[in-house]
C-alpha cells in the first residue's frame, strides 16, 4: 500500500496495511513526520499536532518502529485529512495549509517603533509665601570688612 503525504509518496520500512476494513500505519515515520510532539504517558502514546491532542493505547511491547495505529480515526484527530482510495491501494494525507505569512515592513529609523506613553509628572506645591510680622531684627553674625589699604606716600 502506498502511502502520499500531500501528493509525496512516503517512504517508510514497514508499509501500511488494511485489516478488518481499518488502514493501519506506522508510527514512525507517519506520525513521527505529522506531529508536533510525541510521548509515552504509561502504555498511552500521546500524540500532538498545533492544539489538537490524541491518546492511542499500545501493547506494552510496541515500540515506535514497530507500532500501528489506525490511520483515519488518529489522523482526522490531528486534523489531517484522509482518504483512501481501494482500487489503486494509496493512502493519501492532506496537511491542511495555515493562514498566508506576511512579510516584516522594512525598518525606518524616522517612525518611532512604539508609540509614545503618557508620563505622569505631579505638579509642584505651591511655594510658600514670606508671612510679614513687624519689623527686622538686627543681624546677630558680624558682616565681613575688607582689611585696610596700606597707603603709599609719594615723594
Amino acid at each position: 500500500m502506498t502511502v502520499l503525504v500531500d501528493g509525496r509518496p512516503l517512504a517508510a520500512y514497514a508499509g501500511a496495511y488494511l485489516a478488518r476494513g481499518r488502514v493501519f500505519v506506522p508510527v514512525s515515520p507517519v506520525l513521527t513526520q505529522l506531529a508536533d510532539r510525541l510521548w509515552f504517558d504509561g502504555d498511552t502514546l500521546v500524540v500532538e499536532r498545533d492544539a489538537r491532542r490524541v491518546r492511542v493505547r499500545l501493547n506494552a511491547t510496541d515500540d515506535l518502529n514497530a507500532a500501528f495505529v489506525p490511520a483515519a480515526p488518529v489522523l482526522r484527530a490531528l486534523g489531517v485529512g484522509v482518504t483512501y482510495d481501494s482500487a489503486s491501494h494509496r493512502l493519501t494525507l492532506s496537511i491542511p495549509r495555515g493562514g498566508t505569512v506576511a512579510s516584516p515592513t522594512p525598518f525606518n529609523s524616522g517612525i518611532p517603533s512604539v508609540a509614545p506613553s503618557t508620563v505622569f509628572t505631579p505638579v509642584p506645591p505651591a511655594t510658600p509665601r514670606p508671612v510679614w510680622t513687624g519689623s527686622p531684627l538686627p543681624r546677630r553674625t558680624a558682616l565681613p570688612v575688607p582689611p585696610p589699604r596700606a597707603f603709599k606716600r609719594r615723594g
